[in-house]
Protein backbone atom coordinates (compact mmCIF):
# COMPACT_ATOMS: atom_id res chain seq x y z
CA UNK A 1 0.00 0.00 0.00
CA UNK A 2 1.37 3.41 -0.96
CA UNK A 3 1.76 5.95 1.82
CA UNK A 4 -0.17 9.20 1.54
CA UNK A 5 2.12 12.19 1.10
CA UNK A 6 1.06 14.73 3.71
CA UNK A 7 2.54 17.42 5.90
CA UNK A 8 1.41 17.95 9.48
CA UNK A 9 1.25 21.03 11.69
CA UNK A 10 -0.34 21.85 15.04
CA UNK A 11 -1.79 25.27 15.71
CA UNK A 12 -3.02 26.67 19.01
CA UNK A 13 -4.87 29.85 20.02
CA UNK A 14 -6.45 30.40 23.46
CA UNK A 15 -7.90 26.95 24.22
CA UNK A 16 -8.41 25.94 20.57
CA UNK A 17 -6.16 23.25 19.08
CA UNK A 18 -6.00 22.51 15.35
CA UNK A 19 -4.38 19.46 13.76
CA UNK A 20 -3.69 20.35 10.11
CA UNK A 21 -2.78 17.95 7.31
CA UNK A 22 -1.65 19.33 3.94
CA UNK A 23 -1.95 16.90 1.05
CA UNK A 24 -1.05 17.65 -2.59
CA UNK A 25 -4.32 18.42 -4.37
CA UNK A 26 -6.54 21.12 -5.79
CA UNK A 27 -7.33 23.37 -2.82
CA UNK A 28 -10.21 21.55 -1.08
CA UNK A 29 -10.71 22.26 2.63
CA UNK A 30 -12.33 19.99 5.23
CA UNK A 31 -12.75 21.09 8.86
CA UNK A 32 -13.98 18.39 11.25
CA UNK A 33 -15.50 16.54 8.28
CA UNK A 34 -17.49 19.59 7.10
CA UNK A 35 -16.96 21.89 4.16
CA UNK A 36 -14.83 24.95 4.90
CA UNK A 37 -17.62 27.49 4.21
CA UNK A 38 -20.07 25.56 6.37
CA UNK A 39 -17.71 25.51 9.36
CA UNK A 40 -16.29 29.05 9.23
CA UNK A 41 -19.40 31.14 8.61
CA UNK A 42 -18.03 34.70 8.69
CA UNK A 43 -15.73 36.16 6.05
CA UNK A 44 -13.23 37.27 8.69
CA UNK A 45 -12.82 33.68 9.93
CA UNK A 46 -12.36 32.37 6.39
CA UNK A 47 -9.76 35.01 5.51
CA UNK A 48 -7.90 34.34 8.77
CA UNK A 49 -7.76 30.58 8.22
CA UNK A 50 -6.67 30.86 4.57
CA UNK A 51 -4.19 33.70 5.10
CA UNK A 52 -1.07 31.49 5.21
CA UNK A 53 -1.72 29.76 1.89
CA UNK A 54 -2.74 33.04 0.25
CA UNK A 55 0.49 34.68 1.40
CA UNK A 56 2.70 31.90 0.05
CA UNK A 57 0.60 31.60 -3.15
CA UNK A 58 0.13 27.84 -2.64
CA UNK A 59 -3.66 27.94 -2.19
CA UNK A 60 -4.47 25.75 -5.20
CA UNK A 61 -1.75 23.17 -4.71
CA UNK A 62 -2.82 21.60 -1.39
CA UNK A 63 -5.91 19.92 0.02
CA UNK A 64 -6.26 20.87 3.69
CA UNK A 65 -7.79 18.45 6.21
CA UNK A 66 -8.09 19.78 9.76
CA UNK A 67 -9.41 18.57 13.08
CA UNK A 68 -10.22 21.40 15.49
CA UNK A 69 -11.37 21.25 19.09
CA UNK A 70 -11.77 23.65 22.01
CA UNK A 71 -12.30 27.39 22.11
CA UNK A 72 -14.57 29.46 19.94
CA UNK A 73 -14.80 29.51 16.16
CA UNK A 74 -12.65 32.67 15.81
CA UNK A 75 -9.86 31.16 17.93
CA UNK A 76 -10.16 27.94 15.92
CA UNK A 77 -9.66 29.89 12.69
CA UNK A 78 -6.46 31.40 14.11
CA UNK A 79 -5.32 27.95 15.27
CA UNK A 80 -5.86 26.59 11.73
CA UNK A 81 -3.84 29.52 10.36
CA UNK A 82 -0.88 28.62 12.59
CA UNK A 83 -1.21 24.89 11.87
CA UNK A 84 -1.09 25.51 8.11
CA UNK A 85 2.03 27.67 8.58
CA UNK A 86 3.79 24.92 10.53
CA UNK A 87 2.80 22.29 7.99
CA UNK A 88 4.14 24.47 5.17
CA UNK A 89 7.47 24.65 7.00
CA UNK A 90 7.59 20.87 6.96
CA UNK A 91 6.92 21.01 3.20
CA UNK A 92 9.45 23.76 2.43
CA UNK A 93 11.76 25.17 5.17
CA UNK A 94 12.72 28.08 2.88
CA UNK A 95 9.28 29.64 3.53
CA UNK A 96 10.28 30.31 7.16
CA UNK A 97 11.50 33.88 6.57
CA UNK A 98 8.30 34.98 4.79
CA UNK A 99 6.04 33.33 7.41
CA UNK A 100 8.07 34.67 10.32
CA UNK A 101 7.94 38.29 9.11
CA UNK A 102 4.13 38.05 8.85
CA UNK A 103 3.96 36.67 12.40
CA UNK A 104 2.30 33.41 11.37
CA UNK A 105 4.71 31.20 13.32
CA UNK A 106 4.36 33.08 16.61
CA UNK A 107 2.03 31.55 19.19
CA UNK A 108 -0.40 34.13 20.54
CA UNK A 109 -0.07 33.51 24.27
CA UNK A 110 -3.04 35.63 25.39
CA UNK A 111 -5.43 33.42 27.35
CA UNK A 112 -8.19 34.03 29.88
CA UNK A 113 -6.85 35.05 33.29
CA UNK A 114 -7.86 32.83 36.19
CA UNK A 115 -10.27 33.87 38.93
CA UNK A 116 -8.53 34.56 42.23
CA UNK A 117 -9.83 33.64 45.68
CA UNK A 118 -11.27 36.49 47.74
CA UNK A 119 -12.36 38.23 44.52
CA UNK A 120 -15.42 38.18 42.32
CA UNK A 121 -13.42 37.48 39.14
CA UNK A 122 -9.91 37.69 37.74
CA UNK A 123 -9.59 41.43 38.50
CA UNK A 124 -12.93 42.54 39.97
CA UNK A 125 -13.14 42.69 43.77
CA UNK A 126 -16.10 42.25 46.04
CA UNK A 127 -17.72 45.58 47.03
CA UNK A 128 -15.81 47.26 49.86
CA UNK A 129 -17.80 48.59 52.81
CA UNK A 130 -16.10 50.91 55.28
CA UNK A 131 -18.92 50.61 57.84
Amino acid sequence: MADIVQYYGTGRRKSAIARVFLRPGTGNWKVNGKEFDAYFVTEQQRVSAKRTLALTELAGSFDVVTTVKGGGVAAQADAVKMGVARALLEFNPELRKALKTEGLLTRDARVKERKKYGQKGARKRFQFSKR
